[in-house]
């Protein structure tokens, strides 16, 4: 059923953290509605929307930087593509600061 895509130990991670964000902002929201603010996204945001930005963003940060390693492993003349933990671990902390700051 899901030979289609490639279930990596990053990608699996990857998914697993965006459920249990979802669980934990669910729970969270249940416990203390949010409050729209304004942050440097210059628009008013509530929890869930800075949360759904952050997942697109993360996301697209993760497609791009799949589809630009390889030319990032030439241009740094690295015998083997870069490691796809570091696109998670950046992509983690930007997801983070659009939920935190945005």
């Amino acid at each position: 059923m899901f030979e289609w895509m490639a279930w990596t130990q990053p990608v699996a991670i990857f998914f697993i953290c965006i459920v249990l964000m979802l669980v934990v902002m669910t729970v969270w929201e249940i416990r203390s509605p949010t409050v729209e603010r304004r942050g440097f996204l210059r628009m008013k945001t509530t929890r869930g929307d800075r949360l759904f930005m952050g997942l697109l963003a993360a996301a697209y940060f993760n497609l791009i930087f799949v589809g630009l390693s390889g030319r990032l492993a030439t241009l740094l003349q690295m015998e083997k593509d870069p490691s796809i933990w570091i696109s998670f671990v950046l992509s983690m902390g930007l997801l983070a600061l659009i939920v935190g700051k945005g």
